[in-house]
């Protein structure tokens, strides 16, 4: 969906057209799926969750502010609601967000395959080094890579400051570059 067009589409859903509503729902519907599974890990619970997300947004559409860009702040909002409802469920455990993410937040084989032009490496390697990194790390690259989100959005989404995103994707880089040469040269070592 062109950026034009999606803009078009948000205008006629915040005037409330039900078509428009539909057409974002239908585009967005399965980015924000995948990416709250990754949170989740619960399928039922992010369905349900984004069920209501966007029962929530066609509800309040009215109250909705000026979006300039509408990906972006359908990520964030969901993020923010589905991070709540987890915290709702799980309220007589102790609760911390890093905590959800670093058990939940990996990636497979499927999300790689679809972006294998990006890496190099064999898939099954690359799926174990990139869930060798910490979940921030891992959600920043989903975000990037997965999402197709840019920088400034993913420091919106993930609630860090640009800079940080930065840091984190770097430091993600040098940690699978690292990672990878090593597993390489043991792979050449024990042939």
């Amino acid at each position: 969906m062109e950026i034009s067009s999606e803009k078009s589409l948000w205008y006629l859903f915040i005037e409330g057209d039900l078509n428009a509503f539909s057409s974002l729902f239908k585009h967005f519907y399965p980015m924000l799926h995948n990416y709250g599974l990754k949170i989740s890990g619960n399928t039922e619970l992010t369905e349900d969750s984004l069920q209501s997300f966007f029962v929530y947004l066609h509800e309040h559409r009215h109250t909705i502010g000026n979006v300039t860009n509408i990906k972006a702040y359908l990520f964030i909002s969901y993020r923010r609601s589905l991070l709540n409802n987890l915290k709702k469920e799980r309220k007589y455990t102790s609760y911390d967000d890093s905590n959800i993410l670093e058990s939940n937040f990996s990636l497979s084989i499927e999300e790689l395959s679809t972006k294998q032009e990006t890496f190099k490496l064999k898939s099954v390697i690359l799926i174990k080094l990139l869930n060798s990194l910490s979940a921030r790390e891992r959600e920043a690259i989903y975000l990037k890579y997965y999402s197709d989100l840019n920088t400034k959005e993913i420091a919106e989404v993930m609630d860090i400051t640009y800079q940080s995103v930065l840091n984190t994707l770097q430091k993600a880089f040098t940690k699978l570059r690292n990672t990878s040469e090593s597993s390489l040269i043991q792979n050449i070592l024990n042939s």
